[in-house]
């Protein structure tokens, strides 16, 4: 059966997550599918639990890529030309995903028809049911019905119609060499259609995310995104916010720093 899904998954030296993110790709209900994985040059043996994780997978039919050039942008432009089925689902390797997650936006997809070009997932803490994770969906219902040509999920939860992704440009450091990226791409993205967030789509990154001070934008520049109409977000990344973060060097490098480790 050919595949409708293609997973990607970039790492750099993310062995102490990177095992549980692959079992929890290997319980997906949704089978079978196809898993890029891409090796950002890592160092710490990340490459060779990836290839004895992937060996033990069923129903999965797995690509092993490398990307010497530093930068999550750049491992994902590689996995681009590999992207050969209808939808493409974006994981992180530090992030959990439920046995249902690509069922789930499998679903979304069909049920939205093909103005549906994203399906998001929410991210929540652990305990998944609990209060916290709860609420935070609910949120993101709301949010995303507000704002529904905006980013609410990270590149962690993203789930593209691949003609969409394509279309757009797909993840290019040409097109964007700063943090954000996750967000700067919905912007090209949904110029091709709409993003719907299901309530039952989430997934579990790691705690250590909550340290994101080398990557964030600032208030005004938050505020900013959310009231500028999607007519005017060209403007917002590449006119406004796009230089701002070159004067900060907020670039995708940043993303590649483990200031967890350095703390």
């Amino acid at each position: 059966m050919t595949p409708d899904w293609t997973v990607v998954l970039a790492y750099y030296n993310e062995a102490d997550y990177l095992a549980a993110t692959l079992r929890s790709l290997d319980a997906q209900t949704l089978k079978p599918f196809r898993l890029i994985l891409v090796d950002n040059a890592s160092t710490d043996g990340s490459a060779e639990l990836a290839r004895a994780e992937a060996a033990a997978m069923r129903g999965v039919e797995v690509i092993h890529l490398f990307a010497e050039q530093p930068g999550k942008i750049h491992a994902l432009a590689v996995a681009n030309p590999h992207i050969a089925t209808p939808f493409v689902a974006f994981t992180d390797a530090d992030t959990i995903y439920p046995p249902h997650y690509l069922a789930t936006a499998a679903k979304a997809f069909a049920d939205g028809g093909a103005r549906v070009v994203a399906v998001m997932a929410t991210d929540v803490t652990d305990p998944a049911d609990g209060p916290a994770a709860l609420a935070k969906r609910r949120h993101n219902q709301r949010v995303s019905r507000l704002w529904p040509k905006q980013t609410h999920t990270g590149g962690y939860g993203q789930t593209f119609r691949t003609s969409a992704y394509v279309a757009a440009g797909g993840y290019t450091h040409g097109h964007w060499p700063y943090v954000l990226m996750d967000h700067e791409i919905m912007e090209r993205v949904l110029a091709h259609g709409d993003a719907v967030y299901p309530y039952d789509l989430w997934c579990v990154p790691s705690p250590r995310r909550a340290d994101r001070s080398r990557v964030r934008w600032t208030l005004a520049e938050r505020l900013l995104y959310h009231f500028t109409p999607h007519t005017a977000k060209n403007w917002y990344f590449y006119r406004f916010l796009g230089p701002r973060l070159a004067r900060r060097r907020l670039t995708h490098l940043n993303l590649r720093e483990k200031t967890w480790i350095e703390a």
